[in-house]
């Protein structure tokens, strides 16, 4: 078995938003929806899955603003790792602060652990925290597939002058927690392309090896 991986790419800071699926079982998992929930709800009424969870990799605006409306059309129970509730709690003034509208949390949030496994059906996720974009960020690691949020991105990674970010803190995340993993391991990130940890490991300009050679 595997999960099944559905990436749509929404809204005006063209986000990654995915749906995994267990393909025996059909429970699935809805990964940062922010912005055009419509299309998310769209994809998994398609699919007939029937969605569980509602994961976030952080709580900025543009990963969570959609999520419940998501959980309103199609259900899930709602985590986030606890270092970012205050992030979600001022989830509409985030927004503003860039000119986006109002956006209401999703209900009840769970809290998030390192270490922690979630089922997905018959697959399951584990969860990795990585503060440093946010401090409760989190990358969800299946086999050899990692979703990443704005923790790294193909040649970047996530920015680090929003409050609560920390460059020290997100390079030792990406050193210990991610360019420990094989370098196989194929990057589903928040924005932009897929990548592998090999290729960042070597060659991403800001913590890769080339960086701190140069």
């Amino acid at each position: 078995m595997a999960l099944a991986h559905h990436v749509l790419h929404l809204g005006p800071l063209d986000n990654n938003t995915y749906v995994l699926a267990c393909t025996v079982t059909r429970e699935a998992a809805v990964v940062d929806a922010g912005f055009e929930p419509e299309a998310v709800i769209e994809v998994v009424r398609r699919q007939g899955l029937e969605v569980r969870l509602l994961l976030n990799t952080h709580a900025h605006y543009d990963h969570v603003a959609g999520m419940r409306e998501v959980q309103e059309a199609v259900g899930g129970d709602y985590w986030l790792h606890p270092a970012d509730r205050p992030l979600l709690d001022r989830l509409s003034e985030q927004g503003a602060a860039f000119g986006f509208p109002p956006a209401r949390a999703p209900e009840t949030v769970r809290d998030l652990a390192d270490g922690q496994r979630i089922p997905i059906g018959g697959e399951s996720v584990e969860v990795l925290h990585t503060p440093g974009h946010s401090p409760g960020g989190v990358c969800f690691l299946s086999g050899d597939s990692l979703w990443a949020g704005d923790t790294l991105f193909a040649g970047s990674i996530g920015r680090t002058d929003l409050p609560g970010g920390s460059f020290a803190e997100l390079e030792r995340s990406i050193h210990t927690r991610l360019f420990t993993l094989g370098d196989g391991v194929r990057v589903y990130p928040g924005h932009g392309p897929a990548t592998t940890i090999g290729r960042e490991r070597l060659d991403n300009p800001f913590v890769g090896e080339r960086a701190r050679l140069a």
